[in-house]
């Protein structure tokens, strides 16, 4: 009688033990390098990002990247029209970047980067960091191993620099699944300050990006998920030459240099806000995130916020565009295969 009790506990336990074993631990990070891009006669943004997904050791199991390259051009200190503005990244041009057609390329940019992103799968941030590196016959700082070459003749210097900074992500977040899918969402727009130069004062071109990392089940349903925003502001003069570019680090990065608690009056900083409605989201589908009733702030903000008290108790920033970035980034999610 005690072997049989035995042997049925035994079983019960292997039983337990395969169910855990199922699901894994890992981790989500997303890193933004932003720089400048511009010359005579063209406003530019160039934004890479990256977001990544470690197991427990350490080790990518899942890497997508994209850049966010936004332009406008400047003559006589009048600023293109923002409707007129090109505003998709660089994965979302796919063909249309033209690196094929007008460059000769082995790839598209997006197929080149994609390749990229395999081929640091089961690396650590230090090999990441430390993957070699030499400068071709165009200057560009592009893979030394061979294998990666034949695959992505771009440069890769800024891919490495925002893995790492993924991998480095202090607004990481940890889950446990046993599948799951991984996504990447850019989006950018041109911010009503936008306005052509004149003899009182400079120009402005400001070309705000929003990014997001996610992690789905499934059912599509979110089982972790980041966000952040940038907001570069490039002055011009009457000439079109640009005169000054100014960004010191994503909304997430400047925490409480934002100012909202400061200069507003907010209930909390832009990313203690943005880390709430995170939360706030997870288990939801895109459908479920799009869906989330907003009413305005009051007669004098075009700020659409949460009718959801829960919600509004610690977010109180527009919602509008997280829950379009979310989507985004959702849509863009596919299985891992570990």
């Amino acid at each position: 009688m005690k072997k049989k009790l035995m042997a049925l506990l035994l079983a019960s336990s292997m039983v337990f033990s395969l169910v855990g074993c199922g699901e894994k631990e890992y981790t989500l990070g997303m890193g933004i390098v932003v720089e400048d891009g511009s010359s005579e006669g063209t406003a530019q943004v160039d934004a890479t990002v990256a977001t990544v997904v470690t197991d427990a050791s350490g080790k990518i199991v899942s890497c997508k990247l994209d850049v966010a390259q936004t332009k406008m051009t400047i003559e006589g200190g009048q600023v293109q029209a923002a409707n007129e503005v090109d505003t998709r990244s660089k994965q979302q041009k796919g063909a249309d970047y033209n690196m094929k057609t007008y460059g000769g390329a082995i790839a598209e940019w997006n197929e080149q980067a994609d390749f990229f992103a395999k081929s640091v799968v089961g690396m650590t941030v230090d090999e990441v960091a430390n993957l070699a590196t030499s400068f071709n016959v165009s200057g560009h700082e592009v893979a030394a191993d061979e294998a990666i070459l034949a695959g992505c003749t771009i440069g890769v210097n800024v891919f490495k620099e925002a893995i790492v900074k993924a991998m480095k992500d202090e607004y990481a977040k940890s889950f446990k699944a046993s599948s799951f899918n991984h996504g990447l969402g850019v989006s950018t727009e041109v911010d009503s300050s936008t306005a052509s130069a004149s003899d009182e004062a400079e120009g402005a071109a400001n070309m705000y990006s929003n990014f997001s990392a996610v992690v789905t089940d499934a059912d599509g349903k979110i089982i972790v998920d980041l966000i952040d925003e940038i907001q570069p502001k490039i002055s011009f003069d009457t000439t079109g030459n640009v005169t000054a570019f100014n960004f010191e680090g994503s909304k997430k990065e400047l925490k409480k240099h934002y100012g909202m608690v400061a200069y507003a009056s907010a209930i909390a900083e832009w990313y203690q806000q943005a880390g709430t409605f995170e939360d706030y989201i997870v288990g939801k589908t895109s459908a479920e995130v799009t869906g989330i009733a907003t009413e305005p702030k009051d007669d004098h903000h075009n700020i659409a916020t949460s009718a959801d008290p829960d919600l509004l108790a610690g977010c109180t920033i527009s919602i509008t565009p997280l829950q379009e970035i979310i989507a985004i980034g959702i849509a863009d999610a596919e299985p891992v295969s570990k």
